[in-house]
């Protein structure tokens, strides 16, 4: 069984939220509030607010922190609300980090800097002086293939003695790297990618920071519940019937895109507008997600 006092900090199961846009591109506040309700009634017991999902990289700061007071008011006491306030300039994510610890939030999602492809010292010193600059707990965000460069082990295993960075969102796909922090660390970490949730939670990963549950909360509710009571086969049956609604959130289009259209379809938003560079999928892709879901027995016709 894990850990309580880690699983306390920000949960098991969270959604790494889309942010709802109005038909015209503006944020829908209304609808972020509903959706984060809903999560929560199915299941989650944190959500990630303007992380990469939640297309944070086309907001504004106002934007930002109009989405963390939104899902503050809907369910703050009922999960976690983790915001989003990493970016690649140090002084604007201490200052976006202290805004949102002061509206209430529970937590900060810090990305690697992106872009600019610091040094590993350029990596720690950025996390540390963020880290320093609220006294909220810090999950690190690992994702080489967004930010262009990972963060090595060695200096996770530096960045885990810092006092407030307590978790890792690990979406490097590398289990030997995962493992290296898993035993040398207390660190609290998760999968970010959706499809290794089951082999990062063997090794001893608390739960999973999801796009994929936005559309099958439950699904992964019990697969993680499984997998944290030791009961892997029930655990890899979820993983097996989960893997095709995976493949049509996470390989068709960007992961936003596909979450939000599917969400649209299920009835949970009134639209899927997303903002550019993003753009809507077309006819071949939504013909693919749609019989990749069919597969998994969500049937949206034609």
């Amino acid at each position: 069984m894990a850990d309580e006092n880690r699983t306390r900090t920000f949960g098991t199961l969270l959604t790494a939220m889309v942010t709802p846009f109005t038909a015209d591109g503006e944020v829908d506040y209304d609808a972020a509030a509903s959706l984060a309700a809903k999560l929560v009634d199915d299941g989650c017991d944190g959500l990630v607010v303007t992380g990469t999902t939640g297309e944070t990289s086309t907001l504004t700061d106002e934007e930002n922190l109009g989405m963390f007071k939104a899902v503050l008011e809907a369910v703050g006491g009922r999960a976690k609300v983790i915001a989003g306030t990493g970016t690649n300039d140090t002084r604007h994510s201490v200052s976006l980090s202290r805004r949102a610890e002061a509206l209430g939030v529970d937590g900060l999602l810090l990305v690697t800097p992106y872009y600019n492809k610091p040094s590993q010292a350029g990596v720690q010193a950025h996390f540390e002086t963020v880290a320093s600059a609220t006294e909220l707990p810090v999950m690190l965000y690992d994702i080489p293939g967004r930010s262009g460069i990972p963060i090595a082990p060695e200096t996770i295993l530096r960045l885990a003695e810092h006092p407030r960075i307590v978790g890792l969102k690990d979406a490097k796909a590398d289990f030997a790297s995962v493992t290296r922090v898993l035993a040398k660390t207390d660190l609290a970490v998760y999968s970010g990618d959706d499809g290794l949730t089951l082999p990062w939670m063997a090794a001893g990963a608390l739960g999973v920071v999801s796009v994929t549950a936005h559309v099958a909360t439950k699904q992964f509710r019990s697969l993680v519940d499984a997998a944290l009571a030791g009961d892997f086969a029930a655990a890899r049956q979820v993983h097996f019937d989960l893997d095709p609604v995976i493949r049509g959130i996470m390989t068709r289009v960007q992961g936003a895109v596909a979450a939000k259209q599917v969400l649209k379809w299920q009835g949970v938003l009134p639209n899927s507008v997303v903002r550019l560079p993003l753009v809507e999928p077309g006819d071949a892709e939504l013909a693919l997600i749609r019989n990749d879901l069919a597969e998994a027995g969500m049937d949206f016709g034609a």
